[in-house]
């Protein structure tokens, strides 16, 4: 059983305008600029599902990785790189810092964020957590630090069904935030009493059943692949419904050879490698119904250009510039000089005691998949 929390007034998010675009050979000499200076500053970089193809592509290319937020934070946590420049929206990057407080953390721009971030504001969620002290705090991955240390678990949505199963079973009460369309699903699918905050993905939101249903006709052999931020008419109407891992995981194993996807339309490039040969589409977001706002892309995914991580990578610091000095005091050494490190504009901070707080919802999670002995991945 679901319940609808009182958030529900639509909020239109002003849409950043798009990096411009580059010439082929202006692209080909920033990724060589690009791969420079990941190696003069000992850096790593991490692309997001979403992100545009070449990004991901480069982030390959250098040694990184292509995969969901959580993934990237454990692969920059695990990896010898002291700076991790994170391509995607900005609680990928608190999440890098949450789990990495040691590395410094860099993001192409930190004016790229989400619509789920956006409108789970801290103030207003914690007042809502509040007033229903008796449930049990669950939030998607997609949020920001402060929230996550609000809530009791965190949650991605290749376990969301799982972690929500468990605490129905102990009769807990769920307070599920932020993403109304992935709540109505796992309560459909469990059976658990969740109150509902009221947020949405711009992308997967605008997706719609009817012209979905069009597309299916002109391609009768189509599996139909949603990822559950999507409205339940959608992922009614799917062959296969899971998170961006699990959806590329379908193509790879489905017998069928054309594939209608409902999800941001990044999530092609590491799919066509997943399932080279088959058919990828694109589901609609044009057509009766649909008003095609941000066409199947995360406009703030698409904020991570190649002039945007080159500028975070000449802006980073060096270590040498983060390390203490010592004072000397007539030609004899004193007492160390604490030195004020160098702050880049692109750099991620979180503080302490919140990152510790928000820690132990996503340690609890990361537990709980060690005992199904499962891999944790796939949150948007």
């Amino acid at each position: 059983m679901s319940q609808l929390s009182p958030i529900v007034a639509p909020i239109q998010y002003p849409f950043p305008p798009k990096p411009m675009p580059l010439t082929d050979i202006e692209k080909a000499a920033a990724k060589a600029r690009i791969r420079q200076l990941l190696i003069e500053k000992k850096a790593v970089l991490v692309a997001h599902y979403y992100t545009d193809p070449e990004i991901q592509a480069l982030a390959e290319e250098t040694g990184g990785c292509v995969s969901d937020s959580l993934e990237m934070a454990r692969f920059g946590r695990d990896h010898p790189a002291q700076t991790l420049i994170v391509a995607g929206v900005k609680f990928m990057g608190e999440t890098a810092k949450i789990l990495s407080p040691e590395k410094t953390i860099l993001m192409p721009t930190l004016d790229a964020t989400c619509s789920l971030d956006l409108g789970c504001p801290i103030e207003t969620f914690s007042s809502f957590c509040d007033a229903h002290p008796d449930h049990t705090v669950v939030v998607y991955a997609n949020t920001s630090a402060a929230v996550k240390a609000r809530a009791d678990w965190v949650v991605t949505s290749s376990i969301a069904l799982e972690i929500v199963e468990h605490l129905d079973s102990e009769g807990k009460q769920i307070i599920w935030g932020p993403d109304r369309h992935l709540g109505s699903y796992i309560a459909k699918e469990t059976g658990a009493d969740m109150l509902m905050w009221q947020g949405e993905c711009i992308v997967h939101d605008e997706f719609k059943a009817n012209a979905l249903r069009e597309l299916k006709t002109q391609y009768p052999n189509a599996a139909i692949l949603v990822h559950p931020e999507s409205p339940a008419s959608v992922v009614a109407l799917a062959d296969a419904v899971g998170s961006t891992s699990q959806l590329i995981k379908a193509a790879q194993t489905m017998d069928n050879d054309t594939f209608i996807v409902a999800t941001d339309k990044g999530i092609f490039y590491k799919m066509q490698q997943a399932a080279p040969g088959k058919n990828l589409i694109e589901a609609p977001t044009g057509g009766n119904g649909a008003t095609c706002r941000s066409c199947a892309h995360c406009p703030w995914m698409a904020m991570n250009g190649l002039v945007a991580i080159e500028n975070a990578l000449k802006d980073a610091p060096n270590s040498k510039e983060r390390t203490l000095k010592e004072r000397t005091v007539d030609g004899k050494k004193g007492e160390p000089l604490t030195i004020e490190p160098q702050v880049s504009p692109h750099e991620i901070f979180v503080d302490e005691s919140l990152r510790l707080d928000a820690l132990k919802p996503l340690d609890r999670m990361l537990d709980f998949a060690q005992t199904l002995n499962m891999k944790v991945k796939g949150n948007a």
